[in-house]
């Protein structure tokens, strides 16, 4: 089966690129998801966050289940199991991992090449722009999360890093995970267009909601869950904002994203998570941007508009 998509019109490239800013805007609430539950380790964090998802898509999908099981083939079950691993739950507990072995500096870096690695994947689709027309939008792109990256090298040590090898192999497993899930949930969106991208979102509740509840028993062994009941609180209402806005209504406007655009625009979208990750950062540290990371917002912003421009002109 053919999955490639053409160029999107003009007016579904405008509408997909405002859904990934969308996305972004409530995807970069998850980096502060570990400051505001502080004490609690990137399995609990994981685990929280993904049950209460799986719950609330649990009560969204139920009228519609009846209709969607008639839908789905047990290909597509799967699927939806291989994206809430690869997409939610191991990445979440890789990027944590990465953040608190390596530092945020190697992990920014290391995440902020997502976008080049969506797009050169994408740009093997059939009718997808070719490579040579979005050189100057990977190398834009490129050079906004070397600026990142440096900046956050550049930044005192925060006395969290432990083991930088071990947290490189994690952000490098959280970016060829993310990788995949962007590719693969384009492209089972594609295949399906009977289901919205709302139940599709929902469904891929449903099957990470499962993992988490299957994770519990391996955390109760592993980590400390005695805790006031003050920081419980917290925890609970991380967990909930988190699942709703990031995970129910960040991921909604991912996929529909995801059917406006091909893939090597899709790729660009991601890099609009990381300027939001950062916006928040700066409001949370009460602090300015700096020079680089002015010029990061730049590249990035510029990487994007670039992207936009080769897929018109290929319109």
């Amino acid at each position: 089966m053919d999955l490639a998509r053409p160029a999107p019109r003009t007016d579904a490239t405008l509408a997909g690129v405002l859904s990934g800013m969308g996305a972004g805007a409530l995807w970069g609430l998850v980096f502060l998801a570990p400051e505001l539950a502080r004490g609690f380790g990137p399995l609990q964090l994981t685990i929280g966050r993904y049950l209460c998802y799986g719950a609330i898509a649990a009560v969204l999908v139920a009228p519609r289940l009846v209709r969607l099981r008639a839908l789905l083939t047990p290909r597509a079950w799967l699927s939806l199991a291989w994206l809430g691993l690869v997409g939610n739950t191991m990445y979440y507990v890789l990027l944590s991992a990465a953040v608190q072995s390596g530092g945020v500096a190697m992990t920014s870096l290391v995440i902020g090449f997502l976008p080049v690695a969506v797009t050169i994947i994408g740009s093997r689709d059939r009718d997808a722009v070719p490579l040579r027309h979005l050189a100057p939008s990977l190398l834009l792109c490129a050079g906004g999360a070397v600026c990142i990256g440096w900046q956050a090298l550049a930044s005192p040590a925060s006395g969290t890093a432990s083991t930088p090898v071990a947290g490189l192999a994690c952000a490098i497993g959280a970016l060829v995970s993310w990788t995949a899930f962007a590719i693969g949930n384009a492209r089972c969106l594609a295949r399906m267009p009977a289901v919205t991208v709302h139940e599709w979102n929902l469904l891929i509740g449903l099957a990470t909601g499962a993992q988490g509840l299957a994770l519990l028993p391996l955390s109760l062994v592993l980590d400390d869950w005695s805790r006031p009941a003050q920081q419980w609180l917290t925890f609970a209402g991380v967990s909930v904002g988190v699942a709703l806005f990031a995970s129910i209504l960040g991921n909604a406007l991912w996929n529909r994203m995801s059917r406006l655009l091909p893939l090597t625009l899709v790729g660009q979208m991601i890099l609009f998570e990381t300027l939001f990750a950062l916006f928040y950062g700066f409001a949370w540290e009460r602090r300015l941007p700096t020079v680089l990371e002015l010029a990061a917002f730049a590249l990035v912003v510029a990487s994007v508009a670039s992207c936009v421009s080769a897929h018109r002109k290929r319109g």
